[in-house]
C-alpha cells in the first residue's frame, strides 16, 4: 500500500511517515527490532513514542539503541520522560524530542525539523494537562512558539494526553497549522482516524507496541491485585504475544495526503492498514 508509484515526469512522490505509538518495555522493543527492518523501505521517515521503552519508565541508551538500530529516525516522550535517569546523558542527541511544554529549566529539545526526501518534517512533543501534571506549561502557548519559527515543513505534533477531549480540542485549535496531530498514551487504539476541516490529519490515540494481554504493557497479576484490594504491589512489564500499532501517514507539500493504522502481531505474516482516509 505504501510502496513507491511509478515514475512519471514531473511527478513530486509523497514522503511516506510511520510514527509507531508507545513502545513499551523489552517486548515493544523487540518487536520493533524483529518487524520494521523488513517493511522500513516502504518509508521515509520513522518516529516512535519511546517514554516506557525502558522497563515501561523513561528512556535509557539501551533502548535508544535497539529502536534505531531497527530503522527509527526519531523518538518522542511523555510525561515517564524523567523516570529514567539515563535520559539526562542522552538529551544532546537531536532525534530525540521530550515534551516541548516542559519548563524551561529541562535539557533537551521540545521539537527538531529533519530534512526528508523533497520535504522538510518539524516533529513536537507535547503533554496535555487534563487529569496529567499540571505543572507543565500551557500546550497551546509551547506550540504557537513553534510555529512563529520558518522553515518548518509539515509539522507533525505527538500530543501525548489523557484526556480524548483535549486531544481533539488542540487539534482543531491548531486545524490547518499543522500537518498532523497523532495522540499517545492511553495505549489504547482509537478508529476516529480523519482529516479536519481545514486539512489537519488526526487520530486521538496511535495504540500501543508491546504485549497484548497486559494492562497496558503492565502485567496483569500485579495490575489486578492493586485495582481489587487498593494496596500496593510492585508490578513488572509483561511477558507474551505483542502488536505494534502506528499511524503510517503521505505527506506533500507540507500537507498529509493519506492517513491509515497500521498495525502488525507475531502471528501476521504481513501488516495490516485500517481505515485508509485520503485528502
Amino acid at each position: 500500500m505504501f510502496a513507491p508509484p511509478s515514475s512519471l515526469a514531473g511527478y513530486r512522490r509523497a514522503v511516506r511517515v510511520l510514527f509507531i505509538g508507545d513502545v513499551f518495555g523489552k517486548p515493544g522493543r523487540s518487536l520493533v527490532a524483529a518487524h520494521l527492518p523488513r517493511v522500513k523501505s516502504n518509508y521515509d521517515f520513522i518516529i516512535a513514542n519511546a517514554e516506557n521503552a525502558a522497563g515501561g519508565f523513561g528512556l535509557n541508551r539501551e533502548a535508544l539503541e535497539a529502536l534505531t538500530g531497527a530503522g527509527v529516525h526519531a523518538v518522542t516522550l511523555g510525561n515517564h520522560a524523567w523516570d529514567n535517569k539515563e535520559i539526562f546523558k542522552l538529551l544532546d542527541d537531536p532525534r530525540i524530542i521530550r515534551p516541548l511544554n516542559a519548563s524551561l529549566e529541562a535539557p533537551g529539545r521540545g521539537w527538531g525539523t529533519f530534512t526528508v526526501g523533497n520535504e522538510k518534517l518539524t516533529v513536537v512533543n507535547l503533554l496535555g494537562r487534563v487529569f496529567m501534571n499540571p505543572a507543565y506549561d500551557n500546550p497551546y502557548n509551547a506550540l504557537e512558539g513553534v510555529l512563529e519559527h520558518r522553515d518548518l515543513g509539515a509539522v507533525f505534533v505527538d500530543f501525548h494526553a489523557e484526556a480524548t477531549s483535549e486531544k481533539a480540542c488542540l487539534s482543531y485549535h491548531f486545524d490547518g497549522r499543522v500537518a498532523a496531530v497523532i495522540g499517545t498514551h492511553t495505549h489504547v487504539a482509537t478508529a476516529d482516524t480523519r482529516f479536519l476541516p481545514l486539512g489537519t490529519a488526526f487520530q486521538s490515540d496511535s495504540g500501543m507496541t508491546g504485549v497484548i494481554d497486559s494492562s497496558i504493557g503492565m502485567s496483569l497479576e500485579g495490575s489486578i491485585y492493586k485495582l481489587r484490594t487498593g494496596l500496593p504491589m510492585k508490578t513488572e512489564v509483561a511477558l507474551g504475544r505483542s502488536k505494534l500499532n502506528a499511524v503510517a501517514l503521505e505527506i506533500t507539500d507540507s500537507k498529509v495526503t493519506k492517513i491509515v493504522r497500521y498495525t502488525y502481531t507475531e502471528d501476521d505474516a504481513t501488516g495490516v492498514f485500517e481505515g485508509e482516509v485520503r485528502r
